[in-house]
This record gives structure tokens, sequence and C-alpha cells, in this order.
């Protein structure tokens, strides 16, 4: 056991090179004269000093890490290293590539087991995310697979060493380190008999990475959500009604939200005009409005630069009568969404029908779902949107009672821990006395949360006080949407069994 006074990480300088070259023969010993000359390493250095690292343990150098920058599309057909390096003289290197590219990295043989090489690729990894490049690559070696190559393919030898029915020192240790078999590479290391000169080109994708954007506008990390918990109350008009929505909007715009979610059927209170004719003449009037409630969002959506989701209206398409919403983006465009199950009373009393439309949606602050209350009881839905890229999933709802309300709030939970995104709710509280069939109101908006320790360990990010007209403002950080689909405990998106089940849009 060594004993260890300091351990430290350097930039390589070509005052190292004795002691790399020594240490270069010690570690590649089964392929002679496969140390770096002097001058590749001199214009290694030159060229991008920063992705050329040594690790010294007490003062010794242990070992070491040499990287170049190349553009993804150099990976994309077969390559060699010799390829890869400009026939060893880095010309390759680019300062306007996209990826960092693995040229060497190795541990001596009496300093194995400190976790030193984990060390290195930690630095390559933050290196990769402070250059802003979308990931690392490099050809991997497979040293035993010699011993296994007149039985099996190259392809068979990988997923045996994935599935640990086979150790190969190199392979298994870059696969604990998140990188991923992308592609096998022939002909890859000249002399390299050990791998059949057969190699994998393992990669690391970096999940903060930022695509350069000719646009002036960037997409948001920190979102804040504003939730407007809505009381149910008689309005003389629709002029009042807006009058309210505005005030809210106004609110929660004010702390600078980037959405507005209003509740499903909050504009309930202008069928009390009606009231005298039965539930389903008394919905279909209320429809009539629908237009003009969106094109007045739509207004308040650029006069207080938010987004806002309008929760849901009746809406008469063809003489049929759905329950929709619109999406108002600050840009000045609308996007329109429908409740696809219909609840039996709203079948029974109203005659109304399912929709047949289901898409995420682009915002600046990330891609968006919506499903209008029953809709989340379905979990089908929000997987297909989650596949689509779901950052946030807003559940507009209206529910009567305790019970009633428990189903959404439970089903909305579990979407959020299973599809690994944000779920915010808003509903409505209050009663409506002189509207038929919306007597009472029970709600309590929320936003939830993934469980995992980035998160809050109940998933709940915020809650209002229950059946109290309020707002609820939260913060919901989208990196951590990504942090956890790549290192969380569990893995409810990466982990499916998708070799034995689909899901799909028809």
């Amino acid at each position: 056991m060594i004993d260890i006074e300091n351990i430290e990480l350097q930039f390589l300088t070509i005052n190292d090179y004795q002691e790399l070259k020594n240490a270069m023969i010690e570690a590649y010993s089964s392929m002679p004269n496969s140390y770096w000359k002097e001058e590749h390493i001199q214009s290694l250095i030159a060229k991008f000093p920063e992705g050329q690292v040594i690790i010294k343990v007490n003062g010794q150098l242990a070992g070491c890490a040499l990287a170049i920058i190349v553009d993804y599309d150099e990976l994309e057909g077969e390559h060699t290293y010799r390829d890869i390096t400009g026939n060893y003289t880095f010309d390759t290197h680019s300062q306007d590539g996209n990826v960092l590219y693995g040229i060497d990295v190795f541990i001596k043989s009496e300093f194995r087991g400190l976790r030193l090489g984990r060390r290195l690729y930690d630095y390559r990894k933050e290196l990769c995310e402070n250059l802003n490049l979308r990931g690392i690559a490099f050809g991997g070696r497979i040293p035993n697979y010699h011993k296994y190559a007149e039985e099996m393919s190259p392809k068979e030898y990988i997923e045996k060493v994935k599935r640990k029915e086979i150790h190969d020192p190199v392979l298994n240790f870059q696969i604990s380190n998140d990188f991923h078999p992308s592609k096998i590479l022939k002909g890859y290391l000249e002399g390299d008999e050990a791998s059949n000169e057969f190699a994998v080109l393992l990669e690391w994708d970096n999940i903060y990475y930022k695509k350069q954007s000719d646009k002036a506008a960037t997409q948001k990390k920190i979102v804040r959500l504003g939730l407007i918990q809505w009381q149910m109350r008689p309005y003389k008009n629709f002029g009042e009604l807006m009058q309210q929505a505005e005030y809210f909007i106004d609110a929660v715009s004010g702390y600078r939200s980037d959405f507005a979610l209003f509740p499903e059927f909050f504009n309930a209170p202008l069928m009390a005009e009606n009231n005298h004719l039965p539930e389903s003449e008394a919905i279909r009037e209320l429809s009539k409005h629908t237009a003009n409630i969106v094109s007045k969002f739509s207004e308040l959506a650029i006069a207080y630069n938010i987004n806002v989701i309008t929760g849901s209206m009746p809406e008469i398409k063809n003489d049929l009568l759905y329950n929709v919403g619109y999406l108002c983006k600050r840009d000045g465009t609308t996007e329109r969404y429908e409740k696809l199950h219909v609840t039996p009373d709203e079948a029974k009393i109203w005659g109304m029908q399912g929709g047949s439309q289901l898409k995420t949606f682009d915002t600046d602050c990330g891609k968006i779902g919506i499903l209008i209350c029953y809709d989340s009881e379905f979990p089908e839905l929000s997987r297909l949107l989650a596949d689509e890229g779901m950052d946030i999933l807003f559940i507009p709802f209206l529910t009567d009672t305790q019970n009633g309300y428990s189903r959404v709030r439970h089903c909305a939970q579990a979407r959020a821990i299973e599809n690994e995104c944000y779920v915010a709710i808003a509903g409505s509280v209050g009663n409506l006395p002189k509207v038929h069939n919306m007597d009472i109101q029970f709600a309590q908006s929320m936003v939830f949360t993934p469980c995992d320790f980035s998160f809050p360990a109940n998933g709940i990010k915020a809650e209002a006080t229950t059946n109290t007209e309020m707002i609820l403002i939260a913060d919901v950080d989208l990196d951590l949407l990504s942090e956890l689909n790549q290192f969380g405990s569990v893995r409810n998106l990466r982990d499916r069994r998708t070799d034995l089940f689909e899901l799909r849009k028809r």
C-alpha cells in the first residue's frame, strides 16, 4: 500500500516528458515503441495545453490524459487512430470543433486501485462542460478480446462485457464512467494485437451543451411558474371576468413568472345568465365566449410578457362540443390543446366529445405538455409527451370533491416521477350556487418534482393553501432534469424495457 502524502492534477509540460515516456513504455509493454516522441508532446501542448493533464502522487507521475478537439462529423464514418490524429501531427485539432477526443489515458500499474483514472475523466468532463462541447469520444481498446476472437465477434464480446459475463479492464472502466459504446472500429490502432486491432468508439454526452444560435433570445433554464387558484364567484359580464383574469396575470408577471396557469372551466361563472336553460344548452352558450377569451388572453400574454395557459373552455367544432384550451405565448402565437378523455359526467350532462390531438409545445422555457384534468389519470398520455422531450407538464383541473381532487393530485405526482419532469396543477375553489352542475369546487394547486437528491424528498416543490383563492409561484430548474436522466438514483425513462413493449401514437 502506497503511503500517500499528496495527489495533484497538473497541466502537462515538456519538462515532464522523460518521466511520461518511461511511464508509457511500462503502461503499453505489450505494444513496443508505443510511446509519444518529444515533438509529438510539444505539438499537443502548443495546440491545446488545457487538454493535456497529468496526475502526480507524492511528486511522481502516476498517470496522464491527452486530448484534442475535433468536429463530431468526423466520427460518423469509419476512422483509425492515425486518421483522427492527422498521422500523429494533431493537425486535426480545431478550436471550432465540438467534441473532446481522447488521444491517450493511462495509470501506472503501481498506482492502480486508487481511482486516479476517475479523476482524469472527471477533469475531462469538466473541461468539456466549460468549453461547451457536445461530448467526449475516443477509441477504446478491448485488450482481452484476443482470448475470445475465434468464438465470437467484437459485437458479441462487447455485449458479454456489458452483462459482466466477461471482464475487460478498459471497457468495464469506461462503462462505469458513463461512457456508452456507439460503434466498432476495425483496424483502429496498428499493433494492438490484444484487441485484434479492433476498438470501440465510446462517447459521453455533455447534458449542459448549448448549441450556438444566431438568435438573440436564449432558452431559460430556471423557469418561474405562476399558478392561479381561481375563486368561482358571480360575474356581471364577460368584461368583469376578464378584468379578474388580467389582475392575476398582472400579479404573477409582476414576480417575473414565465407561465400563468389557469384552471379548467375557469369561465364557468358566465353560465349563470343561462341557468334557465338545460345544462347541455347552457354549456354551448358558454362556448360563444371562447374566441373572445383566447383573443384577450393573447393580448395579455404580449402586454405582460408571459406565456398564458388558458385552462380550458367549451368549444364547438363541426357542431360537436369539446373541452379545449390555448397556449398564448408572449411572442404573439397561440396553440390549441384538447381534453382527450371526457368524464362520464361531461359526456352525460353536457354531451361533450373527447378530442384527438396530443402534442408537446415548444416555448422559450423548454418543451411543455398540457393535459386537462382527467387526462392526467391516463399515464400513457404523459409518457408519449415525455418521449417528445417534455420538461414541464401543466394540468388545469376542476374537481368538486376531495376524492376527485385526490385522484388528480396523486396521478399528477406519479407523472412527475415516472416521466422525470415537473408537473404543475391548478384548480378552482369556491362555489357557484346559480350554475347547474357546477355547484362546489375543491382544489389545492401544487408543483411536483421527481423524488431524488436534487429535488424535495417528498416530491413537492410548492403547494397552495387548500380552498383559498391565491397565486402560487415556484421556480424549477430544467438542468436538474437532465442530470436526473443521466445520473439519477433510478432512471425511469432510460430503464424502460422497450425490447418488451412499445408505446406510440396512431
